[in-house]
């Protein structure tokens, strides 16, 4: 499990990766994280390629941003259960922030966590001769 802590508008805010993330997402939203995730890399990719103001979301459609804002909950709820058990309470806390500053943080934590579970699994077989 990996941890990492992001400065969203001058508040430090933990986030935790690990194998859990998947089941808690399912749990809390119903959806598959793998595949919003893969949505919202793709959408983050399209938003930064060839932009001169990359930080102009005028064309992030609403759900990618939603998605965005579950990943980052969960996230961050798996990091430290003292925040808000709503995500519309714990967004609330913040003033307004670019996705473009946070994003590309999480979306590294889990690929990190990813290739971490990779590793692992290469190292079992090897103990394991499987």
């Amino acid at each position: 499990m990996l941890h990492k802590t992001i400065d969203i508008n001058g508040i430090p805010v933990k986030f935790r990766s690990s194998a859990t993330i998947p089941r808690l997402y399912r749990a809390k939203f119903k959806r598959d994280i793998f595949q919003d995730l893969s949505k919202l890399e793709k959408a983050y990719q399209e938003q930064t390629k060839d932009k001169e103001n990359p930080e102009d979301t005028s064309t992030f459609e609403i759900e990618d941003l939603e998605i965005f804002e579950n990943v980052a909950y969960v996230m961050a709820y798996h990091a430290d259960h003292s925040i808000p058990g709503n995500i519309d309470d714990w967004l609330d806390q913040f003033d307004m922030f670019s996705i473009y500053e946070i994003l590309p943080e999480i979306l590294k934590l889990w690929g990190d966590n990813m290739l971490a579970e990779v590793q692992s699994k290469k190292e079992l077989q090897k103990l394991t001769g499987s």
